[in-house]
C-alpha cells in the first residue's frame, strides 16, 4: 500500500520495534496525528480470548472520563412517558415502530447509538439484520437497553463508549482527538484499560493482552508495552 509523503515522515518517528509506555505512546501519537482535520485517537487491543466461545466473550461500556470530542446523534426506541422522558433528556430522535421501515427500506442512519427500553425490544429485533452487522443493537451489558433513559442518554453523551471483540478477537474503541491534551488522552486510554482488564473472562487463560496500539485516524500506529497495562 503506497502511503503519503505525510505518513511516512510521521512513520520515521516511531521505532517499530519498540514497546513503549503509555506517556510516550500517546506523546507519539499526538506528534504524528499531522493531518489537516482533527484526527480521533483509537485504541486497537487484541486480547487472548477465543470469542467463538460463549465464556470468553466481552462486551461491556465505561465513561470516558474527557469523552471522544465526537458529537454522538442518539436514536431512543421507547413510548408515552419514556419517550417523553427521552426527548427531555437530549435524544436526537425519538420514536417506535414507524422508525422500521425508514431504516428498513431508507437506509436511514443518521445515528450512532441506539437506546430501547426493554418493552420496545420485540420492535427492535426486527432491526437485528440491519443494526446487527453495524454494531448499533442495544444491549442491556452495554446499559443501551434500559427504563432509565435519562441516565442512558446522559452516560452516552458525557463519553459513554461501548467495547466488545471482534471477529478476531480484537478491541477497537476511539479514546479521542488529536486535540486533546496528553493528560486527557491517557486518562482516557487508563479508564479503558482498566475496564477491558476487569472484563477479563475467567476462562482465559495465558496472557490477556496480547497486544495494545494506539493509532490516529491517518496516522501510524504506536504499540504499547501490553505486560504494563495489565
Amino acid at each position: 500500500m503506497k502511503r503519503g509523503k505525510k505518513y511516512v515522515e510521521a512513520a520515521k518517528a516511531i521505532d517499530r520495534g519498540t514497546l513503549y509506555d503509555v506517556a510516550e505512546a500517546v506523546s507519539l501519537v499526538k506528534k504524528t496525528a499531522v493531518a489537516k482535520f482533527d484526527e480521533t485517537i483509537e485504541a486497537h487491543i487484541r486480547t487472548g480470548c477465543d470469542g467463538r466461545h460463549a465464556d470468553q466473550q466481552i462486551r461491556g461500556a465505561v465513561v470516558l472520563p474527557h469523552g471522544t470530542g465526537k458529537k454522538v446523534r442518539i436514536l431512543v426506541f421507547a413510548k408515552d412517558a419514556k419517550a417523553d422522558e427521552a426527548k427531555a433528556a437530549g435524544a436526537d430522535y425519538v420514536g417506535g415502530e414507524e422508525l422500521i421501515p425508514k431504516i428498513q427500506n431508507e437506509n436511514w442512519f443518521e445515528f450512532d447509538v441506539v437506546v430501547a427500553t426493554p418493552d420496545m425490544m420485540g420492535v427492535v429485533g426486527r432491526l437485528g439484520r440491519v443494526l446487527g452487522p453495524k454494531g448499533l443493537m442495544p444491549n442491556p451489558k452495554a446499559g443501551t437497553v434500559t427504563m432509565d433513559v435519562t441516565k442512558a442518554i446522559q452516560d452516552i453523551k458525557a463519553g459513554k463508549i461501548e467495547y466488545r471483540l471482534d471477529k478476531t478477537n480484537i478491541i477497537h474503541v476511539p479514546v479521542g482527538k488529536a486535540s486533546f491534551t496528553e493528560e486527557q488522552l491517557t486518562d482516557n486510554f487508563q479508564t479503558l484499560i482498566d475496564a477491558i482488564n476487569k472484563a477479563r473472562p475467567s476462562a482465559v487463560k495465558g496472557q490477556f493482552l496480547k497486544s495494545v496500539t494506539l493509532t490516529s485516524t491517518m496516522g501510524p500506529g504506536v504499540k504499547i508495552n501490553p505486560i504494563k497495562v495489565m
